[in-house]
């Protein structure tokens, strides 16, 4: 039933790409990403832009404070003609090249080329990220409250997941608020696999030194008045190695090895007064008995995610300046099924509340203060491998406090 889903969705990819009508509608679906291109306005013309943020968290419960520039990117466009566009984008992590004990980075978000098949149809081959959920592919800092992305968004759906493929976009002729989005892509490696993070260290993000599986998206959003409803779904699997070593080590191989299916849907609710989000995922991770005998990472086979957020926009009548008081209620659960050779550790099962403010007093620039109080379970102790002192004593109840800048120009 899976791989003939699988099939269904390359299928309709292929149709949609090649048999719609080829005839001026009422434009693409632009995110907040998108909008980097305004700067493009004739053929052969470059752009330039980016985006960032920093923060400073006290954990009211450890009395400890971290700091940092959490992220920075710049933005490279080139504009062909109208037909063709390049989008590249270059992102430092924790304000340093490279730190394998800050998890710092640099490397590429994003570096495709886009080829608008008519208004309303296009289609990008490169380095992209495919949409699922609401901030993968609308993550800009400015976009979403609280300091960091929604812990479901992190960790269910790992933005910011870019891969290397090939996608399609466009809106259906038939209804004209209906949009559509499918892509082939690289799979995952379960090498990655963790109970705390889930699938998150299994992208590939563009570089795969060996392998043959494969990944599929599709997504449907639909606008109607104020709301935006969607539906996304990956699926695809997880032997990020080449065959020959999956053999030696025992791991099922194959395109679709160990497959992942990612299911989420989600409701906005948007005016300049009101923001009202509602998301919900649902992960699974078939054979996770295979890859914990293989790599013994304790992957889950079941995993899920949902938050709500409210906010009010105090200065809804301001033209320009804005201000968001909110809420979020988050659960996430990474061990809700294990395997029969996994641990469970229900610190993973949380529910994470969000009081905050985000202050915009122009276009382009959002302050950020908020308390956070998270309610998980127990920790298990037995998969701690150093004791106190060098690990601290957990609490099941934690407060913290944020604060945060975030632009993009």
């Amino acid at each position: 039933m899976i791989f003939t889903g699988c099939r269904s969705a390359w299928v309709l990819f292929v149709i949609l790409c090649c048999s719609f009508q080829f005839h001026e509608l009422a434009g693409q679906v632009l995110t907040a990403e998108d909008s980097l291109q305004a700067g493009i306005k004739r053929d052969k013309s470059s752009a330039i832009a980016g985006y960032g943020e920093a923060f400073y968290q006290y954990d009211a419960t450890q009395h400890n404070a971290n700091a940092g520039l959490n992220r920075n990117v710049l933005f490279v466009g080139y504009k062909f003609n109208t037909k063709f566009s390049l989008f590249t984008e270059l992102e430092i992590e924790n304000a340093v090249v490279s730190s394998t004990k800050l998890k710092a980075s640099i490397g590429m978000e994003q570096a495709f080329v886009k080829m608008n098949l008519n208004s309303n149809h296009y289609v990008v081959a490169g380095l992209f990220i495919p949409r699922l959920g609401i901030i993968n592919e609308n993550h800009l800092s400015t976009t979403f409250n609280s300091v960091f992305r929604p812990v479901v968004e992190t960790i269910i759906i790992p933005s910011t997941w870019r891969e290397i493929g090939v996608g399609y976009y466009g809106q259906l002729e038939q209804l004209d608020n209906l949009y559509i989005a499918a892509t082939v892509q690289n799979g995952l490696n379960s090498e990655g696999f963790s109970l705390n993070e889930g699938i998150r260290d299994g992208r590939q993000s563009g570089y795969v030194p060996g392998g043959v599986n494969l990944g599929h998206t599709l997504s449907l959003l639909y606008y109607k008045n104020n709301f935006r409803f969607q539906t996304s779904h990956y699926f695809g699997g997880s032997t990020g190695i080449q065959p020959r070593v999956a053999d030696s080590l025992g791991l099922n191989k194959g395109m679709y090895a160990n497959p992942v299916l990612i299911n989420e849907a989600d409701i906005q609710y948007l005016t300049k007064e009101w923001q009202v989000k509602l998301l919900g995922a649902y992960t699974s991770i078939f054979n996770a008995e295979n890859i914990n005998t293989v790599y013994a990472n304790n992957t889950p086979s079941k995993l899920y995610g949902a938050y709500l957020e409210i906010a009010y926009n105090v200065l809804h009548q301001h033209k320009i300046k804005k201000l968001w008081t909110y809420i979020r209620q988050e659960f996430v659960n990474t061990n809700f099924r294990i395997p029969y050779n996994g641990i469970k550790d229900e610190s993973n099962n949380q529910k994470i509340t969000f009081l905050g403010l985000t202050y915009k007093p122009i276009h382009g620039i959002a302050l950020k203060g908020e308390y956070v109080y998270t309610n998980t379970g127990q920790r298990n102790e037995g998969l701690v491998v150093s004791p106190f002192p060098q690990v601290l004593p957990y609490y099941t109840q934690q407060h913290q406090v944020r604060f945060g800048i975030a632009y993009n120009f």
